[in-house]
């Protein structure tokens, strides 16, 4: 089988190699990786080839969703191109992983994406990444005890709050957030960096007061949340800090959490930011063609594994910009007849 091969941190020993081989969560950088620009784009995978998918959180909608698409490429592609998803911290993580070659595909929240193509925020330099396609949206989900005392974000000061993963595009939006809500993320509440496993269990033992999440609707942590303790936790109306984050990103927009979603008593306001899909330039083009296509027609299969995934659509698909797409992916939408 080919493969595009792993980049380890040093000190890493032969055996741990061969750990992260058999676990096939190690990126590739050999195999389907490419210099050649002018080759035609067939879609077709001809030789044997594994990617790595760099997800999120175990309980997110990236870890499901991903592990759905690796699950399908092996049908798609008449066995030829495999895939393993990981999971990771997410978006932040998962660029500077798929940059150091240790992932091939990465789910990236679109403001983070934005800021590794421009380097700015979290990268001090821009980095070599470019998009499959857009895929469905994050909806910022900020809960909080109801013995906490908080209404607004500005209520958070002093608070322990989870601000997610570290480098996780969830903690961007996060610290966006308290500072347009006049709080320095670095002294003004009790930040607690948990990933959201740990989060909803410090809700629930009272060891967290409230958190923030971006995530696909329904997120299986909060369904959890709202099932065992639903009486206990509300959720936190912060689109009055729309305008500030817009501001900052044309990619934060309006939306709403339904009832449905986790069986409240009433919609919530909130605001969204869109996902997508990343490879390093270099992917092979043929391969970044087919992962393409697979998200877009097993869309009802990865649908199935979660209902955010309904959200991908050729509509949208191309809206990637300023991060271009790759031209793979060009080749892709532009069969499926992507506007």
């Amino acid at each position: 089988m080919r493969r595009i091969d792993v980049r380890l941190a040093a000190g890493l020993s032969v055996l741990a190699l061969v750990t992260v081989g058999a676990a096939g969560c190690g990126g590739q950088q050999g195999g389907a990786a490419t210099d050649d620009t002018a080759s035609e784009v067939t879609c077709e995978v001809t030789k044997e080839t594994r990617v790595g998918i760099a997800t999120g959180n175990a309980t997110g909608v990236y870890y499901v969703v991903g592990n759905a698409l690796a699950g399908q490429l092996s049908g798609s592609t008449g066995g030829k191109l495999t895939g393993t998803a990981a999971e990771t911290g997410a978006s932040v993580q998962n660029i500077e992983q798929l940059v150091g070659g240790q992932y091939d595909v990465a789910f990236s929240l679109f403001d983070t994406a934005v800021n590794a193509v421009e380097g700015k925020g979290s990268f001090t330099a821009p980095q070599p990444v470019e998009a499959l396609a857009r895929i469905y949206d994050n909806y910022t989900q900020v809960v909080v005890r109801n013995d906490s005392g908080i209404t607004s974000v500005a209520d958070m000061r002093g608070k322990r709050i989870s601000t997610g993963s570290p480098k996780s595009g969830t903690e961007v939006i996060a610290n966006r957030l308290l500072e347009a809500a006049g709080l320095d993320p670095a002294k003004d509440i009790r930040a607690q960096r948990l990933d959201l496993t740990k989060t909803v269990e410090g809700v629930k033992d009272g060891s967290v007061d409230g958190f923030f999440w971006s995530g696909g609707l329904p997120t299986g942590g909060l369904t959890d949340l709202f099932t065992t303790a639903g009486d206990s936790v509300k959720f936190v109306d912060i689109s009055p800090l729309l305008p500030k984050m817009a501001a900052l990103s044309p990619g934060y927009q309006e939306g709403t959490i339904g009832r449905d979603a986790y069986k409240t008593a009433a919609d919530t306001p909130t605001i969204v930011v869109p996902n997508v899909l990343l490879v390093r330039k270099d992917l092979d083009a043929n391969v970044a063609c087919a992962i393409t296509r697979t998200v877009f027609d097993k869309r009802d299969a990865l649908a199935q594994a979660n209902p955010a995934a309904k959200g991908i659509s050729l509509e949208k698909a191309r809206r990637t910009l300023p991060v271009p797409l790759h031209r793979g992916a060009e080749k892709a939408l532009k069969d499926l007849g992507a506007n």
